[in-house]
């Protein structure tokens, strides 16, 4: 048994450093944001911050750009995480079974994930471009007309989609397949018994045994996809005519751009908010769905 006080206190001592570490690089961070969100202060002029209370919140909230962006994150967020929901659990379920070279299909489906997402981002800009790009070039082999893609105001955000949907789906199915990789035998067994069909066993047992993974895969991509900023910054910047631009991208803009640095830090703290709000919703409806099982 430990005799002295270090020895007792030895989990404390050797997790103090890593406390210490997440409070400096992410808590005090926060909280300086949310400070400097109550002052009016451009880094283009030599005076410093001004208290300006709310002002800076209430200004965003007028704004016609500000709701234009929360639009475009709505919108961007919630058709990339439909599609790579019903996409992820759809190739999961194939991919889960036995077929000849399944070891290689995975690992090739899985490369789009573990590249660098501004790196895919100057991929796909080459492959939209309207005159030499490869997906133009696909559509006049197959007999349709070329489109703008990214440079189209009403196809640049489903443009973006495409592109997450193909480097995240793989996430969900990876997800999706872990979980069906602890799916107890028995409930197929008793419907191999009953004389089910594939399809019914689908419906009845499988999603309903993996919807909390499922939920989980969903609350870990919500999370990503409100956040992304690499892949939008590195093809459209947020254009074009602002169509694309999120409020990811907005608060880069007011921040480094127009050197706006009270506007942005209040931006920026109402968007954490909404991922904050988004992830309780997803952790409460996990909860339900926990309770109701």
């Amino acid at each position: 048994m430990p005799t002295n006080w270090f020895d007792r206190n030895l989990k404390w001592i050797y997790t103090l450093p890593a406390v210490i570490f997440v409070l400096l690089m992410m808590v005090f961070p926060i909280l300086y944001t949310g400070r400097i969100s109550f002052y009016e202060w451009s880094m283009s002029a030599m005076t410093p911050p001004k208290w300006v209370g709310l002002a800076n919140y209430t200004a965003l909230l007028t704004e016609e750009r500000f709701w234009n962006s929360v639009k475009s994150t709505f919108t961007f967020t919630i058709g990339s995480l439909a599609i790579e929901t019903v996409l992820g659990v759809a190739i999961a379920l194939l991919l889960f079974r036995d077929f000849f070279g399944k070891n290689i299909v995975k690992t090739l489906f899985l490369l789009p994930m573990v590249a660098t997402p501004v790196a895919m981002g100057l991929v796909w800009l080459l492959i939209y471009e309207p005159t030499i790009g490869a997906a133009n070039t696909i559509l006049k082999m197959l007999g349709l007309s070329p489109q703008l893609w990214i440079a189209s105001p009403t196809q640049a955000i489903p443009s973006l989609i495409l592109i997450d949907v193909w480097q995240w789906t793989p996430m969900i199915s990876l997800i999706v397949m872990a979980g069906l990789a602890t799916l107890p035998s028995e409930p197929y067994e008793a419907a191999d018994v009953d004389g089910a069909s594939g399809w019914q066993k689908l419906t009845h047992i499988t999603l309903p045994l993996l919807r909390q993974t499922i939920i989980v895969a969903m609350m870990l991509r919500l999370i990503d996809v409100l956040k992304t900023f690499d892949i939008i910054y590195s093809t459209t910047q947020g254009g074009p005519n602002n169509v694309s631009e999120t409020l990811n991208i907005y608060g880069y803009t007011l921040g480094f751009q127009y050197f706006k640095l009270g506007t942005a830090s209040s931006l920026l703290v109402m968007f954490f908010a909404l991922v904050m709000g988004a992830t309780l919703l997803m952790i409460w409806i996990r909860k339900r769905l926990e309770a109701s099982a």
